[in-house]
């Protein structure tokens, strides 16, 4: 495998690469990752089961997609592969720190999110964590949303044995869906899709980076949801992307719409502890209905 890998830097950077040094990095919980240096460089390296190939070019296409908005920094995708053995995904190494300009995170993403295209979804299917993500182009945002994101998480919930009040409440919830965007009607944003503390980080001159990404285009508050559900960023953030793109007052109730969509993929992901936490979010919901 790491031959292979050499060999596709080699080809793709335009120079020899010979692999010197690998060395584990801890943290993810999907993917296996490395850092690997050799002929003056070093890059990062992402590495899974040979049948996670389309997994590894989505997320190459995904940071191609942000990285030529230009509006935020995020690692640049040299090449990805497989071979019988494993698949693969090499990145640019970016030396990165948990703390830095959170002011610059929140503007910078706000100017990602006036990224905009002419229907919800993305070009092609992708991953949250390991659960397939539909992207399916659709004009009608509460159509895309239940059927792509909460209808389909369902579904896959009933399929890991999870009926009873989740599933009843959980049908009457995608039935009433249109309440809650009765005043409000979202622009096609281009989002991260996936932007929780854990996959944003900051340079070496403070700079903020986003990375793992589950790109499509939707609702930005989906993002900005997300940012709140497991700790939250800086209140400098927030302050920064609310003056460089103000939110309506119903971001407060729909936050948990799309939150839900996370605690469901986790709970599909890694079982029965988020489901009372799921069960609440659509309690809530349905008491605003």
């Amino acid at each position: 495998m790491w031959t292979a890998i050499a060999d596709a830097i080699s080809t793709v950077a335009g120079t020899p690469f010979k692999l010197e040094r690998r060395t584990a990095i801890g943290g993810g919980c999907i993917n296996s990752a490395y850092r690997v240096e050799g002929s003056g460089t070093a890059y990062f390296v992402k590495v899974n089961a040979a049948d996670k190939q389309e997994m590894f070019a989505a997320e190459a296409a995904a940071l191609h997609e942000i990285a030529d908005t230009r509006t935020i920094r995020v690692p640049r995708p040299l090449c990805h592969g497989v071979n019988q053995d494993a698949s693969w995904l090499v990145l640019e190494y970016i030396p990165l720190a948990r703390r830095g300009d959170s002011r610059a995170l929140g503007k910078q993403l706000a100017a990602l999110h006036r990224v905009t295209a002419e229907n919800f979804g993305w070009r092609r299917n992708n991953t949250i964590g390991a659960t397939p993500q539909l992207n399916t182009p659709s004009a009608d945002w509460v159509a895309f949303w239940r059927e792509c994101r909460l209808g389909f998480q369902l579904r896959l919930a009933a399929a890991n044995g999870y009926h009873g009040s989740l599933q009843r409440e959980g049908e009457k919830l995608l039935a009433a869906l249109p309440v809650f965007f009765t005043s409000h009607h979202p622009l096609p944003s281009l989002l991260h899709g996936d932007l929780w503390s854990g996959n944003i980080a900051f340079d070496r001159m403070g700079q903020p980076v986003i990375f793992d990404s589950a790109t499509y285009y939707g609702d930005r508050e989906a993002d900005l949801a997300m940012t709140e559900l497991f700790g939250g960023f800086s209140e400098d953030f927030y302050t920064a992307y609310r003056t460089a793109f103000r939110l309506d007052g119903g971001y407060a109730v729909r936050k948990d719409l799309y939150n839900l969509y996370h605690v469901l993929n986790h709970l599909n992901l890694f079982g029965g502890g988020y489901l009372e936490h799921a069960e609440r979010l659509v309690a809530r919901l349905l008491a605003e209905v």
